[in-house]
């Protein structure tokens, strides 16, 4: 029987993806895991693999089409079969602390203020019903671009723009954002007005650190082929804390915080016009050599755009470092549904009181932001304590 290629919803705020480029044709063969579809979602640019082996048939979204979640894209059918040609109405399943839309049920537009008709059968992405509110636009007056005529929020986005000629003569020196980058800006926003935002800073003694880092790099390197850094050693030092203190590790839901058995570690890496999380699974148990592989390899798909599914998502922790750009200190905003980052400033020399007298030690600086709502200030407090401990003897967890 036939297999659908669906829309991927990878995150839980995603409503919509946009379709990049279909990495097959029509009507060639296609085998089950490889890559078929290059997907921009809310977090990146990744690469769909094909559900199962077959041939790709009744393609229905183009490339640069923005597809809602669940919808149906295309099918994998074996050799005789006929795509189906129905049109087809898929729901997404409910996320995690969703609601459902009161305005769903019935098409309907706002002009200001006032409710009007949609045309009877018009088809309006969640998407872009909100966005056709903030901007005030009237829907009835979009027309749409998606499937079967559907109006999607680049619709209502191009509708509400204002002459080209006007915003050139006005606002010359105006840069639009990437996808990436207008994503980006939304999700700090809501981050940053929703999640009550706590800091716990702690500056730190990594000499340890440099040393294990110096003793063991070497060795790494000839027997594993690969180049350890300050990240792997916090990733793995990190992830292996976190286990002693649950609530850092953990999610806000509408029904209570939920404690991850696992550290999926999210790495911060900076591509063109944006930063996407990259995520190490299993990382409390995940060997250093192990760790070094997977974030070398993720940074270079993350880089080349060949990001896949599985690479951005169910992170429950995440570590932005920024010392390898000379930063001191910063403070990081939290990723929902994650209830901790860890911002990492880079190591310096400076001087400090070791046992009565000034000397000059190598320092990094570590701030924790917090949903307050997960964790509280001591909570936070001794995570630091125990990461600031383990960080004096880093060879023990290997």
């Amino acid at each position: 029987m036939p297999f659908s290629v669906v829309m991927p919803a990878l995150e839980m705020a995603q409503e919509t993806g946009k379709l990049l480029a279909w990495r097959k044709k029509e009507g060639e063969r296609v085998s089950k895991g490889e890559p078929l579809v290059e997907i921009e979602t809310d977090k990146a640019v990744v690469e769909v693999e094909a559900p199962a082996d077959g041939i790709l048939a009744g393609i229905r979204a183009p490339e640069g089409a923005e597809v809602p979640v669940g919808r149906t894209i295309a099918w994998i059918v074996a050799p005789g079969e006929v795509a189906p040609t129905e049109p087809e109405s898929v729901t997404p399943a409910p996320r995690a602390g969703s609601r459902a839309r009161a305005d769903s049920a019935e098409p309907s537009a706002t002009v200001t203020g006032q409710p009007r008709a949609l045309p009877a059968g018009a088809k309006i992405s969640p998407k872009a019903r909100r966005l056709a509110k903030e901007l005030g636009v009237d829907l009835a007056t979009v027309g749409g671009s998606g499937a079967e005529g559907e109006i999607l929020a680049s619709d209502v986005q191009a509708a509400a723009a204002p002459d080209p000629a006007a915003v050139q003569k006005q606002s010359a020196n105006i840069e639009m954002p990437s996808s990436l980058a207008r994503i980006m800006a939304e999700r700090t926003a809501q981050s940053w007005t929703t999640v009550p935002h706590f800091f716990v800073t702690r500056d730190i003694d990594a000499g340890a650190l440099n040393q294990y880092r110096d003793r063991t790099v070497a060795g790494f390197e000839r027997t594993h082929k690969v180049h350890i850094t300050h990240t792997d050693l916090l990733v793995a030092v990190v992830a292996r804390v976190l286990m002693k203190h649950p609530r850092l590790n953990a999610s806000w839901t509408e029904r209570g915080v939920r404690l991850h058995a696992h550290v999926h570690m999210g790495i911060a890496i900076a591509v063109n016009d944006g930063v996407v999380a990259a995520v190490i699974r299993d990382a409390h148990t995940a060997q250093l050599a192990d760790i070094a592989l997977q974030r070398g390899a993720l940074a270079e798909r993350a880089r080349t755009g060949r990001l896949k599914p599985a690479d951005i998502s169910d992170a429950t922790f995440t570590i932005s470092n920024l010392g390898m750009y000379q930063v001191d200190q910063f403070t990081a905003i939290i990723t929902p549904p994650q209830a901790a980052i860890l911002a990492v400033g880079g190591i310096a020399d400076r001087v400090v009181v070791v046992e009565g007298r000034p000397a000059v030690r190598p320092r990094m600086t570590l701030t924790l932001s917090c949903d307050h709502r997960v964790a509280d200030g001591a909570r936070a407090a001794l995570f630091l304590k125990d990461l600031a401990k383990a960080m004096q003897e880093p060879e023990k967890f290997w």
